[in-house]
């Protein structure tokens, strides 16, 4: 006689799809939250403050209110746009990276697989050595389109037969920053005047530019923001795999091409105002992992207020480590973000 029993609920034979991760204790998001803001704070303060001429809190109270003086006054405001561009494109750039992770499932992905800053520099180049593009307003309306161009021409590379495939977009990333590059290469050795003007906005820096800049690529961060937070719960079912995902009610497909979607607005709109500035997408994502945990509504959200932290930093040293000449904050990010991403790749060793 054989008896057949019905394995219970949460059995292998019953297993049912895991959930989403669940969100951080609210006591210590608090905490996080308010350690977060502090530190932007302080690095706002500190960029406004600090350059090849120091000034104090004081001095910038006085601006505030009017009493201050005319030299002050000139140091201190000239200060304002390369502060609000740093806070735009350190959000823009960290909470790509955030989204490449995510969408990719790879902690290496970051904004430069998809291209958009070998589209930028080659869109550049091309316009400054056939249209007499020059300066920083000229530039940054030829940058974006440039790297609009090469983030959607690899979606349609990567997305091309039966779905989009994380490899193919990788190839697809590779293979065009490889073309690009060579075109860039050729037009900057064969005219010494392009090559003058690149190799200043290839590295990245926040000086030299005005109001004009962060208000041209502020719709394309806003909109490109807004559709990565709506995008959180799905990035959470897709890290569970596709088809866990599927049976959570979520859309692997759509969530994909969102998070690209969102990624190529807001590296475009960063690499368009202020150049491309390495490290910053791939170190800070690590860093908000490490502190809040895997829930990507949480993660998107810290980005966007680390990422401007870790950027005004590298600028405030870029501008003081060498008084009276300043060193490009994109050549300073790397010096910054390296030691971060190896405390956090540390601290997360063997909870893969």
């Amino acid at each position: 006689m054989h008896l057949t029993t019905t394995p219970p609920a949460g059995a292998a034979g019953a297993a049912r799809p895991p959930a989403a991760p669940p969100p951080p204790r609210p006591a210590f998001l608090l905490l996080m939250t308010v350690a977060a803001v502090a530190a932007l704070a302080a690095a706002l303060c500190a960029s406004v403050m600090l350059g090849s001429r120091s000034t104090s809190f004081g001095d910038v109270l006085g601006v505030l209110g009017g009493t201050a003086g005319d030299n002050v006054t000139a140091i201190i405001e000239s200060r304002y746009p390369r502060t609000a561009l740093g806070v735009l494109a350190g959000l823009c750039l960290a909470v790509a990276g955030t989204l490449m992770q995510g969408v990719s499932r790879n902690p290496l992905a970051e904004p430069g697989l998809l291209g958009i800053n070998a589209g930028a520099s080659a869109s550049i180049v091309a316009a400054t050595a056939w249209f007499g593009a020059s300066g920083a307003t000229d530039t940054m309306w030829w940058a974006l389109p440039g790297a609009l161009v090469a983030g959607v021409l690899v979606h349609v590379i990567g997305s091309a037969g039966t779905g989009t495939s994380v490899v193919r977009l990788v190839l697809a990333g590779a293979v065009l920053t490889a073309v690009l590059m060579a075109f860039i290469q050729a037009v900057t050795l064969s005219k010494p005047q392009v090559f003058d003007s690149y190799r200043y906005w290839v590295v990245g820096a926040l000086g030299g530019r005005d109001f004009d800049v962060f208000w041209s690529v502020l719709p394309f961060a806003a909109v490109g923001f807004l559709l990565a937070l709506a995008l959180g719960p799905g990035l959470n079912a897709l890290a569970l795999g596709d088809a866990t995902a599927v049976s959570l009610g979520s859309n692997p497909a759509r969530t994909r091409g969102s998070g690209l979607l969102a990624a190529t607005l807001l590296s475009a709109a960063a690499t368009a105002a202020v150049g491309p500035i390495a490290f910053v997408g791939l170190a800070v994502p690590h860093v908000v992992r490490a502190l809040v945990g895997v829930d990507f509504r949480v993660q998107l959200l810290f980005s966007a207020l680390l990422g401007p932290s870790l950027l005004l930093l590298a600028d405030v040293v870029g501008r003081t480590v060498m008084r009276p000449t300043e060193l490009m904050v994109g050549v300073v990010t790397a010096f910054i973000g390296a030691p971060a991403l190896l405390i956090a790749v540390r601290r997360m060793r063997g909870t893969t």
